[in-house]
């Protein structure tokens, strides 16, 4: 009886210790009504109405400057997004998608024979060697793995995202 009392013990100290290396993570705080992104600043901002809840360093597409015109150029996009889906699998540790492009955005980048591009995402560093301080994404918006894990947890489908200049 003393043995099986100390397996189940075992088992259960076991169970616990794995559940905290965990990367899904429970929030309970206020919602995130919106997200901002300051692009000149390489800051996100996460808020509750007007309140703001976090603040992260972010990276950004490595051609950062200016509003993604089309499918390669290296540009983050600008204006009203929503996150429109999540992805628990990704290459990235975990991200949030934009939902990028709107039609302004297909039809600008149709008007010059070029594909407006997607797969804009929040996401964490993933196996990237380099630091989150220079810009090295394709067009999303980069932060550290500990963090997305933790944004993950805040955001839900359906949050506007106001990326700025």
């Amino acid at each position: 009886m003393i043995f099986l009392r100390t397996l189940l013990a075992l088992v259960l100290a076991f169970g616990l210790v794995a559940c905290g290396d965990s990367k899904f993570k429970t929030y309970r705080g206020p919602a995130v009504t919106s997200v901002q992104v300051h692009k000149s600043a390489r800051k996100m901002y996460l808020l509750h109405n007007n309140r703001v809840l976090k603040q992260y360093d972010v990276a950004l597409g490595f051609m950062p400057v200016g509003h993604k015109q089309f499918e390669g150029d290296g540009k983050t996009p600008e204006g009203g997004y929503w996150i429109d889906r999540t992805n628990p699998d990704s290459k990235y540790h975990l991200s949030l998608g934009v939902s990028y492009p709107n039609v302004y955005d297909t039809e600008m980048a149709l008007l010059t024979n070029k594909k407006p591009g997607g797969d804009i995402f929040i996401h964490g560093a993933g196996k990237y060697p380099g630091s989150n301080k220079v810009d090295w994404t394709a067009g999303c918006i980069a932060v550290t793995n500990k963090e997305i894990e933790e944004i993950y947890s805040m955001i839900r489908v359906g949050t506007p995202i106001y990326i700025l200049p």
